[in-house]
């Protein structure tokens, strides 16, 4: 069984065409909280986490994945990781680290998805005034908008999620938990999910045939509760954000989930729930739409929004994947 390399997921980059407005979105209406500011770059935390940023938020052209970081399991681990990944021919070198981390070996993915992986980092101290009065907090728990706990997992989309899954798996030691199929007489793999700890996926893997490389899908924050989740749907509604899918509970990791869009397109998600696996020698769970692997009850359909990227296949002048959407209400019969 492969090592364990890495801990988990610690930050990602979100670019935006729409730095003020995505900005206003995140800390007002989400409820991340400002830690830095460097550059093109606003760096914002969940109140849970305890490294320095959970979102770096960089101005770009398009909306799009910056790249996501993960920690190491310990500073053997990370030089193993680099091992592997320069062996496996995707590694682009060392940097002498950033904003809220130590020296970070950058890679790419075989989805072409920028990443990094560090050890070194940066803890969150709270000041005085909102320090809690629970000694594991990293800071007081005053809720404002969707006040997410931390940042819970990145989907990406891949040409192969089926041998991205086993990529990861076998290159940096991520346990590969389910994976869902096109329909019941399809060998089509629409959506993979691996992970690095007890949780079901903090990367999820997305079929996309555009011929571009390295979009982005979602990001996911986590809240404590099924009730949080429901309340953060009131938040968006009461803040004028319309509601993209959801709420509703997934088959697939059993979460609670809730997607909308901020004003840059990026799509995010509020979920809660979900099992813990810590089996070792776990073996990918086979499912099809049908039995629910997108919703448990198998009484929503998903829009087809949701198999929207970014950045957007229009703005690049290619067309859209000839995917259907496996989760639209004719595929969702039996």
């Amino acid at each position: 069984m492969p090592e364990r390399l890495i801990s988990q997921l610690a930050h990602v980059e979100l670019l935006t065409p729409t730095p003020e407005q995505s900005l206003q979105f995140l800390t007002a209406v989400l409820g991340l909280e400002e830690s830095h500011r460097d550059g093109q770059s606003v760096y914002l935390r969940c109140w849970g986490d305890h490294f320095h940023h959970s979102v770096q938020l960089t101005e770009a052209s398009q909306p799009g994945l910056g790249h996501a970081a993960w920690r190491a399991e310990g500073p053997d681990q990370l030089a193993r990781a680099v091992a592997a990944l320069e062996a496996a021919g995707l590694g682009e070198g060392w940097t002498e680290g950033d904003v809220g981390h130590g020296p970070a070996y950058r890679y790419r993915g075989p989805g072409g998805h920028l990443q990094e992986i560090f050890w070194e980092v940066d803890r969150h101290v709270a000041p005085p005034d909102r320090r809690s009065e629970f000694p594991a907090r990293p800071q007081r728990h005053s809720p404002h908008g969707a006040a997410p706990r931390q940042l819970d997992h990145v989907t990406v989309t891949t040409r192969d999620p089926m041998g991205d899954a086993a990529w990861y798996r076998d290159t940096l030691g991520y346990r590969f938990t389910e994976y869902t199929l096109l329909g019941e007489d399809s060998d089509i793999v629409v959506f993979a999910m691996v992970t690095t700890n007890e949780k079901s996926h903090d990367l999820g893997l997305v079929a996309d045939f555009s011929p571009i490389p390295g979009r982005l899908h979602h990001l996911a924050f986590w809240v404590d509760t099924v009730e949080d989740v429901l309340r953060a749907a009131d938040v968006l509604m009461e803040s004028g954000v319309q509601i993209e899918f959801g709420p509703g509970r997934h088959g697939m990791g059993e979460q609670t989930y809730l997607y909308f869009r901020e004003p840059g397109s990026i799509r995010l998600e509020i979920n809660s729930g979900g099992y813990r696996n810590y089996q070792p020698d776990w073996e990918p769970v086979r499912w099809v739409p049908s039995q629910g692997s997108n919703t448990m009850y198998r009484n929503l359909h998903m829009p087809d929004s949701m198999m929207e990227s970014m950045p957007p296949v229009d703005v690049l002048e290619v067309p859209e994947p000839a995917l259907a959407n496996p989760w639209a209400q004719d595929g969702d019969k039996r």
